[in-house]
């Protein structure tokens, strides 16, 4: 039996084109991996988003959610409604939650078991005054370089920056290098191992394939059997049942700069930004 507990609970606070206005010289302080506060819950945003008008960061749905670090199902946990604020680091106004795929669900009656366990993102529109100040660069990798899957194959290599408060903002600790583990045969969701596990706080955060794709969004922690796991939500699932269901059409932006996937290059990077 599996036992997993959202991976944000325990942080409260203590394709092409770019979207309007956004930053091409990498310079942006809105970027992937950036924290979020919702009602005083901390998480990380994985990608920026754009459906040429507007422009979305993203965060796992349940950093918005209202029960506990037990309630993973999205079609029945409580959450906050669309509309409610969220803090952006980086913004200097508040971005509007327009999409939660756990209040779509349980409006829609959702009951494919996979599809509310494991679909697990919303989109934060960004005020319009701040989107001059948005890089879509993932930190230290570059990328993403589109939108993709992770592999199913055991071993297959994984990128991710998570940036969760509790690294007391030693950002040196946040890429890190992973591999899959298992894969649900729905290939909702894919569980991996990083060099550090996920924390609380790094819920929402960004996975890439070896390629630099935008793959997933971390979404849990795993107790068993395979403990010390993140389980990754399919980005490419999530993003279809946006817009098959009425969220806003948009898609994740490439990053201005190419992929590379050294850790060391990408710690440097970091510290180091050009």
């Amino acid at each position: 039996m599996s036992h997993r507990f959202i991976a944000a609970a325990c942080a409260v606070a203590a394709i092409a084109l770019l979207p309007a206005g956004a930053s091409a010289a990498g310079t942006g302080a809105i970027h992937p991996g950036v924290q979020t506060f919702t009602d005083g819950a901390q998480c990380t945003a994985n990608f920026i988003y754009s459906d040429g008008a507007n422009t979305y960061i993203g965060q796992a749905a349940h950093c918005s959610g209202t029960g506990g670090n037990t309630a993973t199902d999205g079609c029945t946990s409580g959450t906050l409604p669309v509309g409610t604020q969220v803090q952006v680091t980086g913004a200097n106004k508040p971005g509007v939650m327009v999409y939660n795929s756990w209040a779509t669900m349980q409006a829609n009656g959702e009951s494919d078991a996979d599809t509310c366990a494991y679909n697990d993102i919303a989109l934060i529109r960004l005020d319009p005054a701040d989107a001059a100040n948005v890089d879509p660069t993932v930190p230290g990798w570059g990328g993403p370089t589109g939108v993709a899957s992770l592999p199913a194959a055991a071993g297959s290599k994984v990128y991710t920056y998570g940036n969760s408060e509790l690294r007391g903002g030693v950002t040196q600790l946040s890429p890190k290098t992973g591999v899959v583990v298992d894969q649900q045969p729905s290939g909702w969701s894919t569980d991996v191992y990083t060099a550090s596990p996920g924390i609380p706080g790094d819920s929402g955060s960004g996975f890439m394939t070896d390629s630099g794709a935008a793959a997933g969004i971390l979404s849990t922690v795993q107790l068993a059997p395979l403990a010390g796991s993140n389980g990754v939500g399919d980005l490419p699932r999530e993003l279809n049942y946006m817009h098959s269901h009425g969220g806003p059409n948009a898609t994740v932006v490439n990053g201005t700069k190419p992929f590379q996937p050294s850790l060391t290059a990408a710690v440097v990077g970091i510290s180091s930004p050009l």
